[in-house]
């Protein structure tokens, strides 16, 4: 058996039913896999690059990864958090360092790192213009890191960005937790979130990545099924 095993925020994270609607990137991405792949998800919400080591969720990893196996690295949206020192990483400094110590986790046991860029918030303005990204730095940074440790990226973050500019502000609210009367118990009726999102949101971005995976080839196009299909399904999704 293959395992993928992830590092990541509460977009990437599996969720219980307590949380309901809200579905993980990660949480979803099984359905895109063969069936001797099997997903470790160890993201986790609120956490940064450095959160997630200063706690040391690192340290599980490195103990079960083996050789063969993959570690897919996803984080940006809390590493942006200039206001908490706990979290907080430059985008150019720390943000890359910390990205190459999770990708020597993966070297080290002769796993293959795989570097994913955070996906898109949905913030539109008064026009129903995508706003520009608070993520740009950091996908900056992701590919930075890409470069200097010779680590494969997928660009989660322009793909779900064109995704959103095409869909537009209405039909996008299919895709995050904007939540309608008596459908969670957690929060209030109304809320708007435009970073987490429902199993439609978390689906659509697997499969993005998944695309991703199939264009670099080789043992990355070989985790995924039916790649055909998969084609097909994400043009009618943004057709839809």
């Amino acid at each position: 058996m293959r395992k993928i095993f992830w590092a990541g925020d509460s977009t990437v994270k599996t969720n219980k039913f307590v949380t309901f609607p809200q579905t993980g990137i990660g949480q979803a991405f099984d359905r895109y896999v063969k069936t001797d792949v099997i997903i470790y998800n160890h993201a986790e919400n609120g956490r940064s690059t450095k959160s997630f080591i200063d706690e040391s969720r690192l340290a599980p990893i490195y103990n079960e990864i083996t050789e063969g196996d993959f570690l897919f690295i996803q984080f940006g949206h809390n590493d942006e958090k200039e206001k908490d020192p706990a979290r907080y990483t430059d985008p150019h400094g720390e943000f890359i360092v910390n990205l190459g110590k999770f990708i020597n986790v993966a070297r080290n046991k002769k796993a293959y790192p795989v570097l994913i860029t955070p996906v898109e918030r949905r913030l539109f303005d008064e026009n129903g213009v995508l706003k520009p990204s608070a993520h740009e730095e950091y996908v900056k940074g992701v590919f930075e890191a890409g470069e200097k440790f010779d680590v494969p990226v997928i660009d989660l973050c322009s793909m779900s960005r064109d995704f959103l500019s095409k869909i537009g502000d209405e039909k996008s609210k299919k895709y995050y937790m904007i939540l309608e009367k008596g459908e969670a118990s957690w929060c209030p009726d109304g809320q708007v979130d435009n970073s987490h999102l429902k199993y439609e949101g978390a689906m659509i971005y697997a499969g993005m990545i998944a695309k991703g995976l199939s264009a670099l080839g080789g043992v990355y196009a070989d985790l995924i099924a039916q790649q055909d299909a998969l084609e097909d399904s994400l043009k009618i999704e943004f057709n839809g």
